[in-house]
């Protein structure tokens, strides 16, 4: 079984205290889960243990959908490693890992991780059916040998906080409540990749970054950024949209490096989003947008000065 070829890879040598999910984003919400964990595990002097699961299982229980992610699992194991867990265990969620029931994956977390506590929010439940609920698991534990632990979530201005959340809060550009949901501020990925120069043209050459398929972006239009190139951090704007006002299809990515002198081509970029300044639209004429961009640039400068 796939499954329990992926556990027995981690197998510790002492029992754990686990909590398991997406955690696409690794949230606040998240990050309070996360901590309990640890903090539960250390008052217990076991080793402490999150199993993050790839890919979304909707993608996998709908086929055909899909889920547009805030992080790739690689930045959220190391975002989750940061937190000073013991153990960050990837598990491939498959149709398979679906049809287990709450025994036999409760069992295979036994036995592979030596589960001897596990810490959930209310809402959780898996299993075939999400028969797992937490009475369900709570008296699993009873049998099999872990205790269980249900916490409340975490809430932001009495809202529960989630990675739908923060989805909406990006595809409407909200950026700055993206930082306030995941505690620091978004980074979108990607190598520079050949453009139109038109930016250039316009006498702002961008770098037009090819993120990562799959992941989430701000919602279109102009935004204050930082991007991080070679480790070092540079005052940016960054365009997200299809160019209207040349009849663009493409959505694309182009960010402006404020005080960068250099090719970028072929290297990659880190674009940490910190406040839209402007909405996208269509300009009357190239000249008009080129006025604008003037403004853009120096409302950016602005914001990033004070932030």
């Amino acid at each position: 079984m796939q499954v329990d070829l992926e556990l027995a890879r981690h197998t510790p040598d002492h029992e754990s205290v686990i909590t398991l999910g997406v955690f696409d984003g690794v949230h606040l919400g998240h990050q309070a889960l996360i901590r309990r964990t640890i903090a539960e595990a250390k008052a217990r002097g076991l080793l402490s243990a999150v199993v993050v699961m790839h890919p979304h299982p909707r993608t996998v229980l709908s086929p055909g959908s899909s889920v547009l992610l805030i992080t790739s699992l690689e930045e959220r194991m190391r975002l989750i490693q940061r937190l000073g867990v013991d153990m960050v265990v990837p598990l491939t969620f498959t149709y398979e890992v679906s049809q287990l029931t709450a025994r036999e994956f409760m069992t295979l977390l036994r036995r592979h991780l030596k589960m001897a506590g596990l810490i959930a929010g209310p809402d959780f439940a898996l299993g075939k059916g999400r028969e797992g609920t937490s009475p369900v698991l709570t008296a699993l534990g009873a049998e099999l040998g872990y205790e269980m632990t249900v916490i409340e979530p975490y809430r932001a201005q009495a809202q529960p906080i989630s990675s739908t959340a923060v989805r909406q809060a990006l595809a409407q550009g909200k950026v700055d409540e993206v930082t306030q949901l995941l505690g620091r501020r978004y980074v979108t990925r990607g190598t520079v990749r050949d453009g139109d120069k038109r930016g250039q043209w316009l006498g702002y050459p961008t770098a037009n970054i090819a993120p990562e398929s799959g992941m989430a972006l701000p919602g279109d239009g102009i935004y204050a950024t930082r991007a991080a190139v070679a480790s070092h951090l540079y005052p940016s704007a960054t365009y997200v949209g299809t160019r209207p006002t040349f009849d663009g299809k493409d959505r694309l990515v182009e960010v402006f490096l404020l005080d960068y002198e250099g090719d970028l081509y072929g290297q990659e970029l880190a674009v940490e989003w910190v406040e839209m300044v402007r909405e996208d639209r269509k300009f009357d004429s190239p000249d008009a947008l080129k006025e604008q961009m003037a403004l853009d640039i120096a409302q950016a400068r602005g914001v990033l000065n004070r932030a």
